[in-house]
C-alpha cells in the first residue's frame, strides 16, 4: 500500500480538527464530588508546561464518572480531550493509535497500530493545551513513556492504585458518596419514570456503603422492576447476595457490576501476591471500619502479611489508617468477598470457609483478660468485630465452639461494663451453642449457663437468674459432687441472687452450708472460705443483723491480712465491707478510718484510676456524709464522678451510682436546684442505658422524687413515687425490701401533700409486710413503725389542724359539742 503523503508531514505541523474529542459518556444522574471537581479546577489551572493529576479509589467510587464529567463540564479550555482506556499496554496502544487515526484519517489504514501509537505521542509531545485522560490505569510501567515524554499539555489518571505518579502530580483520593448525595442518587434513578415507593432508600443506601456503582447498579435495576421496592432490594441483598451483586437491568453493560469488577482487581493481586487475596477474605469478617492491626498480621510470617496488606492498600481495597494502627475496607467488598461463588475462583466456598475459620482464631486469640482495666482499650477496639463475625453466622449453621467462646468472653466484658442487653445476647447465644454441641452436663455448657444467669441478675432481672442458677446448681452436685469446688460457687451464686431478689432468709442458709463445707473442704484460711465468711456476713447485715455481722467480718479481715497480706484486692474489699457494717451499725467514726485506709491502699495497690479505687473514694465520701461532714463528701464525689466519667464512660452503671450519690451530697447540703438537676440527668440515663424497669433506675426515680419533695413540688414527687411502688410491685414483687422502701416513701409524700389517712393506709400496711418479710426488729421495720406512729398523731383534717394548732384535742368537732 503506498504511504499517504500525510505521513510524511512533521507531526509538530498537524492541527487537531475539530469534533475529534473521544471524551466518554458521564451517568445522567451525577451527584455531589464538588471538593474534587474543585481540586481539578485548581490543578488544571496551576502554572508548568504539564500538569499531572491523579484520581484513586476503590473499583465503583466513580473515578472515571468523575473524570468524563469534569472534562465535559468544566471551563478547563484544553483541546482536544483524548480519552485512552489504559488498563494494560495494549489497551494504551490502542488508545494513542486511535488518537492518531482521528488527527489524520488517512493514515488509519497505511500504518500499523504501532506506528500509528508513536505518531500519537509525539503529537502530544509537540503540541500544548490538550487534555488526555488515562482511564483505570493498572501498571503505571504502562504510562510511563507518555508521562516521560508527553510534557506540555494537561494529563488526568484514573486507576485503583495508590501509588506517587510523579513528584509534581496533584492526587486525589475518591471515596464513597455521603448518605444524602447517595440517596439522591437513587431516587432519581428510580424516580426517573415517575413516583414510586421510595420505602428503604435510606437503609438501602447505608447497605450498600454508599458506592456510587452499586447504588445507580440498584437504582437502574429497580428503575426496572417497578413492582420492587428499595426496602424490597434490601432483603434480596440479605437473602440471595450473590445474585444480587451480579444482577443489572436490561440494556446494562453485564461487566459492569461491582462483583465482576472487583475480580478483575483481585485477578491482578492474585498474580502478585496470592496471599492478599487470603487476607481480604478473612478481612470480610470483621466490621468494615477501624480493623486493629492485631487482626490483619500473621505472628508466623509478618513479612508477608505487611506485603499483602501493602498491594491491597495501593489497589484500594482497604484504606489504611493515618496513624498506622489499623486499615478500613469497605462493606460491599467484605459482603462480595464473603458469599461463595462457584464461577469466581476468588469466592470458592471452601477458601472463604477457610477464611472464616482464619478470622475467628486470630480474634480469638487477640481477646486479653477483660478483668484488667489495662486491656479494656483493646477490648473496645475489638467488641465491634466480634458483633461482625458472630452477625455474619447464619443460625442454622453448625455451632463453633470457638465462637462460642468468644460470645462468652465478650458478655463477661460487656457484662463488667454494663451493657446488660448486648452482654445477655452473646451468653444466651454461647449457652446454645455449647448445650448443642457438648451436652448440658460438659463443664463448659454449665459455666455458660451460670454466666447468663450473673447477666440476667445484673440486668436486674433475677426471676430469670434464680431458675438457671438453680439448675446449675442440680447439675453440679449431680455431676461433680456437693463437695467439688464448682458447685460451692455455684451455691455462692445462687445465694447472692436471692439476695438480690430480697429474699434474703433463703440465701442465708445456703451462704451458711457454703461456709461449712468450704471450712471442711479447703480449710478456715482458704481464699474462698474466707470469701464465703464475708457473704455470709452480708447477708446476715441485709436482713438487718447488724451485731451478727461486724464479728463476722472483723475475724474475717484479720485472717485476710494474715493469709494474703495487708495489700491484696480481697482485703481491701473485706476492709470495706467491715466499713459498711460499722457505718450500718451506727459506728460512723470507727468506718471512716477503714475507708481512708481502703482507700490510699487502692491508689497505691491499682492505681488512681481503677474502678476499684473509684469505688472506695465513694464509700469514704459517703461516710464523711453520714458524719455530717458534707463539704468533704461533695469534694470526693465530684472529682469520683469525673474520674468514672473518664475512666468508664458517661453511661456506665457504676458512672450512674456515684451521679445519684454527689446529688444525695448536694441535696443535703441544701443545693437542691444542682440535685434536682443530678437527678433528672441520672434517671434518664439509667432508663436509656438500664431500661425502665431496671432496680437501679427505680431508684434513681425514687431519689429524684425525694429531691422534687424537698424543693417543695410534692405533687411531681407523688406522681414519681406512685409510678416507682407499682413498678417496684411489678419487676420486684410485693415483699421485696426495695417495694417496702418505695411504698413508705411515697406515704411520707401522702403526709407532706396533707393526705394523712392515704399515708397512715400505706405505712400500716408497709408495717405489717416488714414485720412478716424482714422480721419485728429489723431496722427498716423500725423505721416503718416509728413513721407510722409519727403520722397517726398529725391531724387528718383541716378542721382538726386549725384546732390542734389552738391546743385542742384533735377530736371529731361534732363529738365535741355533743
Amino acid at each position: 500500500m503506498q504511504v499517504p503523503v500525510e505521513a510524511y508531514r512533521p507531526i509538530a505541523e498537524v492541527e487537531a480538527p475539530a469534533g475529534i474529542d473521544n471524551l466518554e459518556s458521564w451517568p445522567g444522574w451525577f451527584v455531589g464530588r464538588e471538593n474534587e471537581l474543585d481540586q481539578l479546577d485548581t490543578a488544571v489551572t496551576a502554572g508548568g508546561p504539564v500538569v499531572v493529576a491523579a484520581v484513586h479509589g476503590l473499583g465503583g467510587v466513580g473515578k472515571s464518572s468523575l473524570a468524563a464529567y469534569w472534562a465535559g463540564t468544566r471551563p478547563h479550555g484544553c483541546a482536544p480531550i483524548v480519552w485512552i482506556r489504559a488498563d494494560s499496554p495494549a489497551g494504551v496502544e490502542q488508545g494513542l493509535a486511535g488518537f492518531a487515526a482521528r488527527l489524520q484519517p488517512a493514515l488509519a489504514e497505511a500504518l500499523t497500530v504501532e506506528d500509528l501509537a508513536e505518531r500519537g505521542l509525539q503529537w502530544l509531545a509537540s503540541h500544548t493545551g490538550w487534555l488526555l485522560i488515562l482511564d483505570n490505569v493498572e501498571d503505571p510501567a504502562d504510562i510511563a513513556a507518555i508521562l516521560a515524554r508527553a510534557r506540555t499539555g494537561r494529563v488526568l489518571i484514573t486507576g485503583r492504585l495508590s501509588v506517587p505518579w510523579q513528584a509534581d502530580a496533584v492526587v486525589i483520593s475518591l471515596d464513597v458518596l455521603t448518605s444524602d448525595e447517595a440517596q439522591r442518587l437513587l431516587t432519581g434513578l428510580i424516580t426517573a419514570g415517575g413516583p414510586r415507593d421510595l420505602d428503604g432508600v435510606a437503609e438501602l443506601c447505608e447497605a450498600l456503603g454508599y458506592l456510587p456503582l452499586a447504588v445507580q447498579q440498584a437504582g437502574a435495576y429497580l428503575a426496572q422492576a417497578r413492582f420492587t421496592t428499595p426496602r424490597a432490594y434490601l432483603q434480596l441483598l440479605i437473602d440471595q447476595p450473590g445474585p444480587t451483586f451480579d444482577r443489572v437491568a436490561a440494556g446494562t453493560e453485564p461487566q459492569r457490576t461491582i462483583a465482576r469488577i472487583w475480580r478483575v482487581t483481585l485477578d491482578r493481586i492474585a498474580e502478585t501476591e496470592p496471599a492478599a487475596v487470603e487476607l481480604l477474605r478473612t478481612l470480610a469478617w470483621y466490621a468494615p471500619d477501624n480493623i486493629p492491626l492485631t487482626l490483619c498480621r500473621s505472628t508466623t510470617d509478618p513479612a508477608t502479611s505487611d506485603a499483602a496488606l501493602g498491594l491491597l492498600a495501593v489497589y484500594s481495597m482497604i484504606t489504611p489508617d493515618p496513624s498506622g494502627s489499623g486499615l478500613s475496607i469497605h462493606r460491599l467488598v467484605q459482603a462480595v468477598a464473603r458469599t461463595p461463588d462457584t464461577t469466581d475462583p476468588h469466592r470458592d466456598p471452601a477458601a472463604i470457609e477457610r477464611a472464616r475459620t482464619s478470622a475467628t482464631g486470630t480474634l480469638r486469640n487477640c481477646l486479653p483478660d477483660h478483668e484488667d482495666p489495662a486491656t479494656w482499650p483493646i477490648w473496645r477496639a475489638l467488641v465491634p468485630h466480634i458483633a461482625a463475625l458472630t452477625s455474619y453466622i447464619h443460625s442454622d449453621a453448625t455451632p463453633d465452639l470457638l465462637v462460642a467462646e468468644i460470645r462468652s468472653l465478650a458478655g463477661r466484658f460487656l457484662l463488667d461494663q454494663g451493657v446488660h442487653v448486648s452482654a445477655l445476647a452473646y451468653h444466651h447465644q454461647a449457652l446454645i451453642d455449647f448445650d448443642q454441641v457438648l451436652g448440658a452436663d460438659h463443664s463448659s455448657t454449665l459455666e455458660s449457663r451460670n454466666d447468663l444467669a450473673e447477666a440476667y441478675k445484673s440486668a436486674g432481672r433475677t426471676a430469670e437468674a434464680i431458675p438457671l442458677h438453680e439448675q446449675n446448681l442440680a447439675d453440679r452436685e449431680r455431676t461433680l459432687g456437693a463437695d467439688h469446688p464448682d458447685t460451692l460457687t455455684t451455691r455462692n451464686n445462687l445465694a447472692l441472687t436471692y439476695e438480690s431478689a430480697g429474699r434474703v432468709s433463703e440465701a442465708i442458709p445456703l451462704h451458711e452450708q457454703n461456709l461449712a463445707d468450704r471450712e471442711r473442704t479447703l480449710g478456715a484460711d482458704h481464699r474462698d472460705t474466707l470469701r464465703s465468711r464475708n457473704n455470709l456476713a452480708s447477708a446476715h447485715q441485709s436482713e438487718g443483723r447488724v451485731r451478727e455481722a461486724i464479728p463476722l467480718l472483723e475475724q474475717n479481715l484479720a485472717d485476710f491480712d494474715r493469709v494474703l497480706g495487708l495489700d491484696h484486692p480481697d482485703t481491701l474489699t473485706s476492709r470495706g465491707s467491715l466499713a459498711y457494717a460499722y457505718q450500718a451499725a451506727g459506728r460512723v467514726r470507727e468506718a471512716i478510718p477503714l475507708h481512708e485506709q481502703n482507700l490510699a491502699d487502692s491508689e497505691r495497690v491499682l492505681g488512681a484510676d481503677h474502678p476499684n479505687t473509684l469505688t472506695s473514694r465513694g464509700s469514704l465520701a459517703n461516710a464523711y456524709q453520714a458524719a455530717g461532714r458534707v463539704r468533704e463528701a461533695i469534694s470526693l464525689l465530684e472529682r469520683t464522678l469525673a474520674d468514672f466519667e473518664r475512666v468508664l464512660g458517661a453511661d456506665h452503671p457504676d458512672t450512674l451510682t456515684s451521679r445519684g450519690s454527689l446529688a444525695s451530697a448536694y441535696q443535703v447540703a441544701g443545693r437542691v436546684r444542682e440535685a434536682i438537676s443530678l437527678h433528672e440527668r441520672t434517671l434518664a440515663d439509667s432508663e436509656r442505658v438500664l431500661g425502665a424497669d431496671h432496680p437501679d433506675t427505680l431508684t434513681s426515680r425514687n431519689n429524684l422524687a425525694s429531691a422534687y419533695q424537698v424543693a417543695g413540688r410534692v405533687r411531681e414527687a407523688i406522681s414519681l413515687l406512685e409510678r416507682t411502688l407499682a413498678d417496684s410491685e411489678r419487676v420486684l414483687g410485693a415483699d421485696h425490701p426495695d417495694t417496702l422502701t418505695s411504698r413508705n416513701n411515697l406515704a411520707s409524700a401522702y403526709q407532706a401533700a396533707g393526705r394523712v389517712r392515704e399515708a397512715i393506709s400505706l405505712l400500716e400496711r408497709t408495717l405489717a409486710d416488714s414485720e412478716r418479710v424482714l422480721g419485728a426488729d429489723h431496722p427498716n421495720t423500725l423505721t416503718t413503725r416509728n413513721n407510722l406512729a409519727a403520722v397517726q398523731y398529725q391531724p387528718t383534717n383541716r378542721a382538726e389542724r386549725r384546732h390542734a394548732k389552738k391546743g385542742g384535742s384533735p377530736t371529731r368537732g361534732k363529738k365535741r359539742r355533743g
